[in-house]
């Protein structure tokens, strides 16, 4: 792959100077799904599917961009010097979003850059791609401009851009995984204190396979920002009657003991697949440590049915793809990953079955929704890296 992203950028830019190629993976949620803004833990893991970046510092202040995977846009230009968002600079507003960020914290970049992507990451199939862009952008920065920030730094300024130049109201998970990736682990972390471990990912004989649905969504324009909104008020709610700083914060007795002080049965619902949503993600990690994967599968599986009743964030393709899953013998647990809305499923599948599992969900899907979904076997990789 770096050989052909290197030479797609010299038949564009040309090959003279120094040019880097660089490495971002995608990220994939095991469980703890919409609890990362509301206080909660998560769960996510580094894959070894990814953005790859070529590129080269300029003399002038010039910043041009271009994606293999959007090659119909050719190269898409713009300049530090005026650096907003844009509709018509569609995916550049990532890398653009991460070069303000690091201007808003004191790291202004002085130069510009030519900058090519590749991502191999199914685009907007919720592993991530936008988040993977930031990182890597981050840490191109970090290396070009001899920026000192550690991983931990480059996940909160993607977050920061996103939130603030790209209008996305997300919470730390996606960039914090890509950042901090760890072959063969998962990231327990929780998200109001940033404190989190590595747990190793110990699936014998079953692989971790990701179903994407192909119905495309958009984080900003979905109802992402009115759920987050629903939990801060029944949040608001809440704290009327306890002493609490998020969701994340009460255990399942707590929240039935309060719950009538959320005036609103949405509201309830929502607040409710968060506290249990966040409790079900610390029971999963001590099922791993345990060994006890069958039991992990489990809590996916009630973690599906909650963001399915409670939060409403599953609709039919994702549904589709979960309720064909657990029909398969060797299914060990499946539930959609990421937003919601579309995107993806997250499944653990006995080696023996993965080929009637793509077979079957496959076909299933494809009969009820009218086209295909993509299946990808995926391995658990590491964060963000220069490769050449």
């Amino acid at each position: 792959m770096e050989q052909d992203v290197l030479a797609k950028f010299k038949e564009l830019f040309g090959g003279e100077g120094d040019i880097g190629v660089y490495f971002a993976p995608g990220r994939v949620n095991m469980i703890g799904e919409h609890t990362d803004y509301n206080g909660g833990h998560v769960f996510p893991c580094a894959l070894t599917i990814g953005t790859y970046g070529v590129v080269r510092k300029r003399e002038d202040h010039k910043l041009r961009f271009y994606s293999m995977n959007f090659e119909e846009l050719g190269i898409l230009e713009a300049s530090i010097d005026d650096l907003k968002p844009e509709k018509d600079a569609d995916w550049t507003n990532y890398p653009k979003g991460v070069i303000w960020a690091f201007g808003e914290k004191g790291m202004k970049v002085d130069s510009g850059m030519d900058l090519l992507l590749f991502g191999n990451i199914p685009n907007g199939s919720g592993l991530s791609s936008s988040a993977s862009v930031e990182v890597l952008t981050g840490y191109i920065l970090k290396s070009l401009y001899g920026f000192d920030v550690t991983n931990q730094d480059l996940a909160l300024i993607g977050q920061y851009s996103e939130n603030h130049f790209n209008g996305v109201n997300c919470g730390i998970m996606d960039q914090f995984a890509i950042a901090m990736g760890k072959q063969g682990h998962a990231i327990f972390l929780d998200t109001a204190t940033l404190d989190y471990t590595y747990a190793p990912i110990k699936l014998e004989n079953a692989k971790i396979v990701i179903s994407c649905s192909n119905k495309k969504r958009g984080l900003g324009d979905s109802k992402y920002n009115e759920r987050r909104s629903e939990c801060e008020t029944a949040l608001a709610e809440l704290q009327q009657v306890v002493g609490i700083n998020s969701l994340g914060d009460l255990t399942e007795e707590q929240f039935e003991q309060y719950k009538s002080a959320i005036k609103d049965e949405v509201r309830v619902k929502r607040a409710k697949h968060a506290v249990y949503e966040n409790q079900r993600t610390m029971k999963a990690v001590e099922a791993l440590k345990n060994n006890d994967v069958k039991l992990f599968g489990e809590l996916m599986n009630a973690s599906h049915v909650s963001l399915r009743d409670d939060y409403e964030v599953t609709g039919v393709e994702l549904d589709t793809l979960v309720e064909e899953a657990w029909k398969i013998d060797g299914v060990i647990g499946s539930r959609m990953t990421g937003a919601g809305f579309g995107g993806c499923t997250v499944s653990i599948v006995k080696d023996e079955a993965v080929d009637t599992f793509i077979e079957e969900v496959g076909k299933a899907y494809k009969d009820k929704i009218g086209y295909a979904a993509d299946f990808y076997v995926v391995e658990i990789g590491d964060g963000p890296r220069k490769l050449a």
